[in-house]
């Protein structure tokens, strides 16, 4: 076959690359198995009647936040392995592999086989997350048009996939009334299934891809690959040294660390180091003032981001125990798995998107700036706990409250993080300078992490505070962040300098 016939043939899914929808399927079942485990991980940890773990809210909150902390946080390495060691095709491969693992992993009613797979599913996240994405834009080159098509339907994939997971591994994993056959370790398997099924698209459909998420010329240079491999290995080794070192002296009774305090002093230390680093780039990288100025609102932004997703992904902490313990989910004689409610956020995603997009649109040169747009997101997310505190107030005496309070909270959600994930990561892209554009969208992606870190230790409180108070404080400190954008949007508008 002629190389014009190869062209064209790859161009016949929906007008776009078949490569596309190779990476659409791919990202449909691995976001399918990671929403669909994470949907159940809280639940299970915390349940003590029906197989699962017993652990106390504030201990599982611990785990959970550590778990989706690690998934953001190791993005960073991902990306690095793949740009300078095996390439972004190789890395999807082998992330997608000990993903599967770690949700067979988790089906094995075991302790240790539980923590082993949060572990390989942590890191294989990390290996796939980003790069997948970065695969999407390879296929493209220089078609800027085409390609921020082809990432809206890639987009829609990641949709659908959360929007399956919940409800299917809920489905056949939460224990509840008439549903003897289903088992947590069954949800488990499901999320297993699920990236088994990615992992065969992927590699049947690898030939699509033609050439897309290779090494690039000048990382492939053995002499360069020797270095990165050198880097690695010393990394690596720090890595398992200070962890052995850490559990060695929590062991021998010198460091006194429980899961919960491990998770507040991570925290504690992302935002030492995340200020730290703000500051010396502000003061020692940036060439002149209108770097300092767009880098120090690269800064603002993180924090409006870590502020919203601390919020924002309660969804599968303490809203997900909301919906067990304190939602009335039953529809005639039939009850509504509590993390089947998860898929409640996707489903608004699809449904609200063409409509806020249109909005943007039709707002033409009146289009909110990217202060106003994080000021907005904060604030609807705030107004969405506000309304789960007023739900609140209705339980009394262990009774509990219709699905329409969590319903409605994650419209309000929903539209809120329509309003500040998709301008945040363009935003970050523009605001940097092009040396440090990968450093700066690091810095997004450990918003994301902190912000899922500090998601599980608030969900720790929920046996401890009355829930009006719990969500009612969250609900007015998010407030505040985002009237600060709101108020603030003009003077942080000038850091952009011409950028818009």
């Amino acid at each position: 076959m002629s190389e014009a016939a190869v062209s064209a043939s790859d161009k016949q899914w929906f007008g776009h690359p078949r490569g596309l929808s190779t990476l659409f399927f791919t990202e449909m079942w691995e976001r399918f198995s990671y929403y669909g485990m994470r949907t159940l991980l809280i639940l299970f940890m915390t349940d003590a009647v029906a197989g699962g773990m017993g652990m106390n809210a504030e201990t599982a909150g611990a785990v959970y936040g550590l778990y989706t902390f690690g998934v953001y946080a190791l993005a960073l390495p991902g990306g690095w392995i793949a740009d300078r060691l095996i390439g972004q095709r190789r890395a999807v491969l082998f992330g997608g592999i000990l993903i599967a693992l770690g949700h067979y992993s988790m089906a094995v009613p075991a302790i240790q086989t539980f923590y082993l797979g949060l572990v390989l599913i942590v890191v294989g996240t990390g290996l796939l997350k980003p790069n997948v994405s970065a695969i999407v834009g390879d296929l493209y080159g220089d078609d800027g048009a085409k390609r921020d098509a082809g990432f809206s339907i890639f987009y829609m994939g990641i949709n659908l996939g959360a929007l399956a997971g919940p409800f299917f591994c809920s489905l056949v994993g939460e224990p509840r009334e008439g549903a003897s056959w289903v088992n947590w370790h069954y949800g488990f398997a499901l999320a297993g299934i699920g990236m088994t099924f990615a992992l065969i698209q992927y590699v049947a459909g690898g030939k699509y891809l033609r050439g897309a998420g290779e090494l690039k010329d000048d990382s492939a240079e053995p002499a360069k690959i020797a270095e990165a491999k050198s880097r690695f290995m010393k990394f690596g080794v720090g890595m398992v040294v200070t962890v052995a070192a850490l559990v060695g002296l929590s062991k021998a009774g010198f460091l006194p660390l429980t899961l919960v305090s491990f998770a507040q002093v991570t925290g504690l230390i992302v935002v030492i180091l995340s200020i730290a680093y703000f500051v010396y780039v502000i003061a020692f990288v940036c060439r002149d003032a209108t770097e300092r100025k767009r880098i120090g609102l690269c800064a603002l932004l993180f924090l409006g981001a870590a502020m919203f997703w601390s919020g924002f992904e309660q969804a599968g902490s303490s809203m997900n125990l909301f919906a067990r313990d304190f939602t009335d989910r039953f529809l005639g004689s039939v009850e509504v798995p509590a993390g089947m409610l998860q898929s409640i956020n996707p489903i608004f995603i699809v449904l609200m998107a063409p409509v806020v997009g249109m909005v943007w649109v039709w707002l033409g040169k009146r289009n909110p700036s990217i202060p106003v747009k994080f000021g907005m997101g904060l604030a609807l997310l705030g107004v969405g706990f506000l309304v789960l505190a007023w739900g609140s107030t209705y339980l009394a005496d262990g009774g509990k409250v219709g699905m329409r309070w969590l319903i409605a909270t994650y419209f309000l959600h929903t539209v809120g993080e329509l309003c500040l994930s998709p301008v945040g990561l363009s935003s970050i892209t523009k605001l940097a300078p092009d040396r440090l554009v990968g450093q700066m969208m690091g810095t997004w992606f450990m918003g994301a992490a902190l912000g899922n870190l500090v998601a599980g230790l608030v969900a720790g409180y929920i046996e401890a505070m009355p829930l009006p108070q719990l969500f009612g404080t969250v609900a007015m400190i998010v407030i505040v962040s985002g009237l600060v954008f709101l108020v603030l949007a003009k003077p942080f508008n000038k850091l952009a300098v011409g950028v818009k």
